[in-house]
């Protein structure tokens, strides 16, 4: 097994229109406003940006991000990441019900030097913090959605 290696998958059930959500989740840099987690996005140009995040620890993860596929047709939206977090992540925006359902999906490898000297013992973790970023961003893109 490789300790540095994760993959993780969330699904968020959330009351807006899938379309809704699709929109949210395709302008990155406002990510910042409603997801706790995400401090700071900066794009460079049309398809690359930076983004910074910190949950639990006390400790930034910093990567550029590049986009892979943005199909708003399907509502797919996948993005490459380098820096801290080598890999990808992918949203998937579906109907159900009444609501949507956002899948979340992420494969990375981890690169920052301090992450992955404490894989062993870090594993369980750095899994979750993670668990508690995609709580705090679900629950901040659902009030974010929410009507006035």
């Amino acid at each position: 097994m490789d300790w540095c290696r994760y993959r993780f998958r969330s699904v968020w059930r959330l009351a807006a229109p899938p379309d809704a959500v699709y929109a949210v989740l395709e302008r990155p840099e406002e990510y910042p406003r409603w997801w706790p987690q995400v401090r700071e996005v900066a794009r460079v140009d049309d398809t690359t940006g930076t983004a910074r995040f910190r949950s639990l620890l006390p400790y930034d993860i910093v990567v550029t991000v590049r986009a892979l596929r943005r199909d708003p047709a399907a509502r797919v939206l996948e993005v490459g990441l380098d820096g801290d977090l080598e890999g990808w992540v992918r949203w998937t925006v579906t109907p159900e019900g009444t609501g949507t359902r956002a899948v979340y999906e992420q494969e990375v490898e981890v690169r920052a030097r301090l992450l992955r000297a404490l894989a062993v013992p870090g594993r369980p973790v750095f899994r979750a913090n993670h668990a508690l970023m995609m709580r705090g961003g679900r629950r901040g893109l659902a009030a974010h959605l929410r009507p006035v």
